[in-house]
This record gives C-alpha cells, sequence and structure tokens, in this order.
C-alpha cells in the first residue's frame, strides 16, 4: 500500500500532465483552427476608412481564395522579441507566385488581408486590379482599363481630430488644421467598379497619387488600394519605394467578410469607447 505522501505526489504529477494535455491539444486546434479557416485581424491605421475604423476587429476568411504558405499563422510581439512569419512557419510550401491549393482569384472589389511581398507584413485593402488590367488615376478618379469607373459625391465623412487606435495615429482633414476635439472633415464618394460593386471613398486634398501613369497587372498579381485615397500606401506605390506594388497571388491570406467588434479607444478593455453599431457590420 503505497503511503499517503507517495499518493499525493503522484495525484499532483497526473493533475498537472492532464493540465499540459489540455493546453497541448486546444493549442493544436486553435492553431489547425486559424490556419484553415479564419484568422483574427485588428485594423491598426486609417487608410480603409470609412469602411474600416481603427480599432475594428474581423475575423479573415481564409477559405475564399484557397490556400498557400501565407494561409500559415504569423506571431508578432514586439515587446518580447517575437517575430516568426508565415515565411517561417510554412516557407517550404512557397514556390511561384500562383501557387496556391484550392485556388480563386478575388472579385474586384472584395476586402482582402495578404502578406506584405518584402516585409511579410499584413496589409488590408480593397481589390482594384485583376491580372491584365491597366490601371490610372486622373484628377483623383480610378480609370480601368481606358475607362473611368463610376465616381459620385456621397457628402463628407466626419470624425473628432483626436488620437486614434494604440498607437495614437491622427487623422488628416479636408478642412485643414483642426484643434484637438474638432470636426475632421473628408469628401466622401461612392465608387462603382465594372462588376457593380459599389463602396465608399475618401478624398483629403489634391497630391501626386491623384494623376498616376498606367499601371498594368502582371500575371498572377493583383493591385490594391485603400478606400482613404489621400491616407493609403498602396499598390500605386513600387515595393522599391516602400510601398506595396504589385501583389502575388500567392501572398493572399483570405477575404474580410464582417466586423466582429469595434473600439475608437487605445484599448478594447476601455468599454465606454466600443462601437456598438459596427458589431457584426457587413465589409462592402
Amino acid at each position: 500500500m503505497a503511503s499517503r505522501p507517495d499518493a499525493e505526489k503522484h495525484g499532483i504529477v497526473h493533475s498537472i500532465w492532464e493540465t499540459v494535455k489540455t493546453v497541448f491539444w486546444a493549442l493544436l486546434i486553435a492553431g489547425v483552427f486559424r490556419t484553415l479557416f479564419f484568422q483574427p485581424f485588428w485594423i491598426p491605421s486609417g487608410s480603409m476608412k470609412d469602411t474600416l475604423l481603427i480599432g475594428d476587429f474581423l475575423f479573415v476568411n481564409k477559405m475564399a481564395y484557397g490556400y498557400s504558405y501565407a494561409s500559415c499563422p504569423s506571431v508578432r510581439i514586439g515587446a518580447l522579441g517575437i517575430d516568426v512569419s508565415a515565411e517561417d512557419v510554412c516557407g517550404w510550401a512557397k514556390g511561384g507566385d500562383g501557387d496556391r491549393l484550392w485556388g480563386e482569384y478575388p472579385e474586384r472589389g472584395d476586402v482582402v488581408v495578404f502578406r506584405h511581398p518584402v516585409t511579410g507584413e499584413d496589409f488590408i485593402k480593397r481589390v482594384i486590379g485583376l491580372p491584365g488590367d491597366r490601371i490610372q488615376m486622373q484628377g483623383g478618379q480610378l480609370y480601368l482599363n481606358d475607362e473611368a469607373v463610376g465616381y459620385e459625391p456621397d457628402g463628407t465623412f466626419t470624425e473628432v481630430m483626436e488620437r486614434q487606435g494604440p498607437q495614437g495615429l491622427m487623422p488628416r482633414c479636408r478642412n485643414g488644421a483642426v484643434g484637438m476635439g474638432a470636426a475632421c472633415e473628408k469628401t466622401k464618394y461612392v465608387e462603382t467598379l465594372p462588376n457593380g460593386v459599389s463602396h465608399s471613398v475618401l478624398d483629403i486634398a489634391p497630391q501626386s497619387s491623384d494623376n498616376t501613369g498606367v499601371y498594368t497587372v502582371p500575371e498572377d498579381h493583383l493591385f490594391f488600394m485603400g478606400d482613404n485615397r489621400d491616407n493609403s500606401t498602396d499598390s500605386r506605390v513600387p515595393q522599391n519605394a516602400r510601398g506595396v506594388g504589385f501583389v502575388p497571388f500567392a501572398d493572399l491570406v483570405g477575404r474580410a467578410d464582417r466586423i466582429m467588434f469595434s473600439s475608437a479607444g487605445r484599448s478594447m478593455l476601455a468599454f465606454w469607447t466600443w462601437r456598438g453599431d459596427r458589431f457584426f457590420k457587413a465589409v462592402e
């Protein structure tokens, strides 16, 4: 008959082992779920206003366009010095630009999360051009395959001039330099792509990105733009100039379909800053 101390020791070891197994299986299931189905994503910047606001939280549908190396999760925690990219985990699956399992191209107008072709960071933008498309900006208006897309005035987008999100970013305003707490305005338009998809875009002020040369999208690549057109680093800026450039099809993570939660504060715990009207809002 085992002594009582031995029995207690055995019970403690058994309890620890059961806890380890539970954590292991929980992490494994979470990893499979995040790799194959959905990935959480926080909106860190204002490049997609007013479709997506800083502090919006959504799940990215990884099943929408099939799977590639970019479907593997990445873990970046700067404070702890952790920087594990999708390529670190699944670089063995990275081949040609078009390598995807059950791959299907996005539709023009889809809002998509993708890996930056150089840095591996996650970006979220709207698909504007597919392979072979010719894209140009003239006077702030989008031309697709030499035809101007629909572009109709839709009033004014107004937000409060204040620091936004964990990074404390300040918005840019069409109505000039305004004080903290004042109304920051941008002109709003509805843009309609050739496939009938309509979405909101914002205009702040005339700038160089309002008038560009013609971009011809290469095979197995896509062209992305932010809806906040004057405040977006996107495919209009080449990668060698710290832009996005043309994005390989293989770098797509998935489609953003619905906002699950939204907070206007520096922390999601600040419940008084929650935007209840954006909970479960469809991304259009």
